[in-house]
């Protein structure tokens, strides 16, 4: 097992590691409660830093205002904070600050597949830049929740104010400047907005 750390995140590899299957990997992360872990698709291990209280405020604020849209549309789907991970169609089990699944996709999943982490790409997923985090990193798998499925995905970058939308299809995301709008869910979450001035 090789550790390399990068500017925020250690990577793990090995020929253990790439055996392991998707249910020793979630006893893996039920053994390390207390560390952020994820896993690429060629089965690396990515342990990333803890957030600052200043990323889990907005983080709260981000999801709390996903739960309210969600009160008034609950037959449309379910929404996950930071601690859910899924198996994306690629192998890789990532983590979104906050994201939405569809109730087709939700409902077709055994029990036992939601209580782990559920071979499922949310259709909606934000990722949220803390200041551990590498803007490049984050680029990157934003691009991997494409690539499996998602069909709209937000990167907000609170220290510069900025947030990139990516959709399906489209070369290169869509950059809005400034936190005085609000983000629409569009076709994915109807009636959904994100008030971007929460998350200062």
């Amino acid at each position: 097992m090789r550790p390399i750390l990068t500017e925020d995140i250690i990577t793990l590899r090995g020929p253990v590691l790439a055996g392991m299957s998707d249910d020793q990997f979630f006893e893996f992360c039920q053994q390390h409660p207390e560390l952020r872990i994820e896993r690429s698709a060629q089965h690396e291990i990515l342990i990333m830093s803890p957030t600052g209280s200043r990323s889990g405020k907005r983080n709260a604020r981000l999801n709390g205002q996903l739960y309210i849209w969600w009160t008034q549309h609950q037959d449309l789907g379910e929404i996950f904070d930071s601690n859910s991970g899924f198996t994306l169609p690629d192998g890789a089990v990532l983590s979104p600050d906050a994201s939405w699944v569809s109730a087709a996709k939700w409902n077709a999943l055994t029990p036992e597949q939601q209580d782990k982490f559920a071979p499922v790409c949310p259709e909606f997923v934000v990722e949220l830049k803390s200041s551990s985090d590498s803007p490049k990193t984050l680029q990157a798998k934003m691009l991997d929740w494409l690539r499996n499925g998602a069909q709209l995905a937000w990167l907000l970058v609170p220290e510069t104010e900025t947030a990139y939308i990516y959709r399906p299809g489209q070369s290169e995301p869509e950059v809005v400047h400034g936190f005085d709008i609000a983000l629409s869910g569009e076709d994915v979450l109807p009636g959904f907005r994100l008030e971007l001035r929460e998350l200062r």
